[in-house]
């Protein structure tokens, strides 16, 4: 245990994303926090600079809602009492799966998932994070270098207009996402760079918000059309109703097949995905918003946790470590668990002790690995993904998940084990355990649904 007699020690976050403000009100409990931010972070659920993927629609999974909740205990009411939702898998979601089988509904409590903006989302969580007043948060300041050496960081070298100066910091958190310079700023400190590795499936979105047609702004469940890697182009979406009785609407496609800006596109293009529903329901609901569009969904990942040397006093956390493509909704859960991993250490241990660093790292990527590996298993197959193509192994563990979400489709206790890992609630090697391989290659399994599991109310309140 940390010795709680010793001088306040001190730490700073870089980023005032989501990742960042869960750090450092774990960081709160150990030490005097300084959050560095380079732009100035909205006063509510407003769009924030620097995050396009905010206008796209996010699924907190319920391995995230559980970790968030954990870390800051109280604020998924915060967030429902602001207009979100917590919807039950597999009783509000409509989803079809990329080999092409829609999923059945039933009556499941266990896996949730919480439904809103990412505008509200973040400012709930900046919100609670900024009470504490152990948190000090510099904005419209660019952090310039990290300060020390290749065995330790001492601080930051930061810049706030014209003018350059340092803070000093027994710990440095880089939770500065997916444009994080942390490799620069190691290797002018000296170390050797870490092995990196990038699976682009070349998905682009776009995506609109609609307000929700006729009596469906309460209750409607989420709908999925699923992108399927044999498929060139694969294509697929989602709605997602969040606050203010709105639907986010976002649409998908790998090379040659991407939705483009155009608002008078968008329904003709949902309604040519494998199947046609989102469009469908889309025909009485009215826009909102333009179309805004992004390409930047790339899988990149940094395996710091496997560099062969690292310096005390600095952990890199969130998309800074790995960026995963949206379309499976594990960024957020990913970084929030790595927090989580965050706090576990510092309660054994002092952030100043030898290794506690190194600690840090290792146990922030046992999240990352979890999301990398469902992410980058289905991604690897679309045409120029990667520059090496699918190994032996990953052709063989993708062809066992297919047999797994087709029992899946048919059985409810397969989905069951198989929403324990979709959720981030338990790591991929679930789906290798003895009971589900006995559902997957022996268990009795009902025929497919021929359409997706919309009830005759949910059509009607979409139509009426």
């Amino acid at each position: 245990m940390p010795d709680r007699s010793a001088p306040r020690r001190t730490a700073v976050v870089i980023g005032g994303g989501m990742t960042g403000m869960l750090a450092a009100a774990v960081l709160a409990d150990h030490a005097d926090v300084t959050l560095v931010e380079r732009d100035v972070l909205p006063d509510g659920p407003r769009p924030r600079k620097g995050l396009p993927q905010a206008r796209h629609a996010h699924v907190l999974w319920s391995g995230g809602v559980k970790a968030i909740e954990e870390l800051l205990p109280g604020v998924v009411g915060q967030l429902v009492g602001q207009g979100a939702r917590t919807g039950r898998i597999m009783t509000d979601l409509v989803s079809k799966a990329p080999s092409g089988q829609w999923f059945r509904r039933f009556d499941h409590a266990r896996h949730v998932n919480l439904l809103c903006s990412r505008d509200l989302l973040d400012a709930v969580i900046r919100a609670r994070v900024l009470e504490d007043q152990r948190i000090s948060l510099r904005q419209r300041t660019e952090l310039l270098s990290l300060e020390g050496d290749d065995r330790r960081v001492t601080g930051v070298r930061i810049r706030a207009g014209d003018t350059h100066s340092s803070i000093a910091a027994d710990l440095v958190i880089d939770a500065s996402g997916r444009g994080s310079r942390a490799p620069g700023w190691l290797r002018s400190l000296g170390l050797p760079p870490v092995a990196e590795r990038t699976v682009d499936a070349g998905v682009g979105y776009a995506s609109r918000i609609y307000r929700a047609p006729g009596t469906t702004a309460a209750g409607f469940p989420i709908v999925n059309v699923q992108v399927d890697p044999r498929q060139n182009p694969g294509r697929g979406g989602i709605i997602t109703p969040i606050e203010g009785g709105r639907w986010l609407v976002t649409l998908a496609g790998t090379r040659g097949g991407r939705p483009s800006g155009d608002n008078e596109r968008f329904v003709p293009f949902a309604l040519e995905l494998p199947h046609p529903v989102i469009g469908e329901l889309l025909a009485g609901a009215e826009p909102e918003t333009d179309v805004v569009t992004t390409r930047s969904t790339a899988n990149k990942r940094r395996y710091y946790e496997k560099a062969a040397r690292w310096p005390e006093g600095f952990a890199v956390l969130g998309e800074a470590v790995a960026g995963f493509n949206p379309v499976y909704g594990h960024g957020l859960s990913a970084a929030a668990q790595s927090v989580v991993a965050l706090r576990g250490v510092l309660r054994r241990r002092d952030l100043r002790a030898p290794g506690t660093s190194r600690r840090i790292q290792r146990a922030a990527a046992r999240p990352v690995e979890n999301a990398w590996s469902l992410a980058v298993g289905q991604d690897v197959f679309y045409p120029g993904a990667s520059d090496q193509p699918p190994t032996r192994l990953e052709r063989n563990l993708a062809a066992f998940v297919d047999r797994a979400v087709d029992a899946g489709s048919r059985n409810p206790r397969a989905l069951r084990i198989l929403l324990d890992v979709m959720s981030m609630e338990k790591p991929p090697a679930r789906l290798l355990m003895p009971d589900m391989l006995a559902l997957v290659y022996l268990g009795r399994k009902k025929a497919p649904l021929e359409g997706p599991p919309l009830t005759e109310h949910e059509r009607a309140a979409a139509t009426a």
